[in-house]
């Protein structure tokens, strides 16, 4: 745990027995450790698509994703803005990775359903995508909404109005929610909203950026060990 409050001041003592009724969780290198490298497949298959939808070389490609990205929350809203690309073609091939050595992961399962409250997985990917990362570690029957990309109308987080068409699809209260992120600024909104904010580290500058701020309540080194220390209160 970091300088931030421990778990308990903030998410437990003041929502939890009060009566948390929604955890919610965001997908990539949040569900799965970040040092599985595994987001690096979709990645990698972005500098791909925009390889071949420009004619670049692979460094150019990189750099076209990764600023696309900064300034427009996902490489996908980038290509939609600048160049007026629809997103279909874009999230089917960046999506399709292969997750064959991946290995259902029993411990997240068992902590996940000593939870209390519904689960719910809100993402800047899509509903596919997150399905067969659900699926693959094994824990998909455990959440009962799956926000993607195409429900926030192409509009990433951390701008807010994807958030509040997420509150008003799942018709969740933000005072009795959770929410766990990997970047940090992306718990922003959701602490003005009134929610408890939880971010697993990630050692990428642009993962890191904000989470200094008061927005951050707690932080935890992986999810996993996040849920043991709730559930150990």
């Amino acid at each position: 745990m970091s300088s931030h409050a421990p778990l308990s001041s903030v998410v437990l003592s003041d929502l939890i027995q009060h009566g948390v009724t929604d955890w919610v969780f965001d997908l990539d290198n949040t569900i799965y450790p970040a040092k599985s490298n595994l987001f690096a497949r979709v990645a990698q298959k972005m500098t791909e698509f925009i390889m071949d939808e420009f004619s670049l070389p692979e460094a150019e490609a990189a750099e076209l994703k990764t600023r696309l990205f900064r300034q427009y929350g996902t490489t996908m809203h980038g290509l939609m803005q600048e160049f007026g690309m629809g997103s279909d073609k874009f999230l089917t091939y960046v999506h399709d990775i292969d997750l064959s050595d991946i290995s259902p992961d029993e411990e997240l399962s068992e902590l996940l359903g000593a939870l209390p409250g519904q689960k719910h997985i809100f993402t800047n990917g899509t509903v596919a995508h997150a399905e067969n990362i659900l699926g693959a570690y094994g824990v998909r029957s455990h959440f009962d909404v799956i926000f993607d990309i195409i429900a926030s109308e192409h509009e990433p987080k951390p701008a807010r109005r994807p958030y509040e068409l997420f509150l008003a699809s799942s018709g969740i209260a933000p005072q009795k929610a959770v929410m766990f992120e990997d970047m940090a600024v992306n718990l922003r909104v959701p602490h003005e909203l009134g929610m408890g904010t939880v971010w697993i580290e990630h050692e990428h500058e642009w993962a890191k950026s904000g989470s200094d701020e008061d927005y951050v309540h707690n932080q935890s080194s992986d999810l996993n060990s996040c849920l043991r220390e709730i559930l150990s209160q």
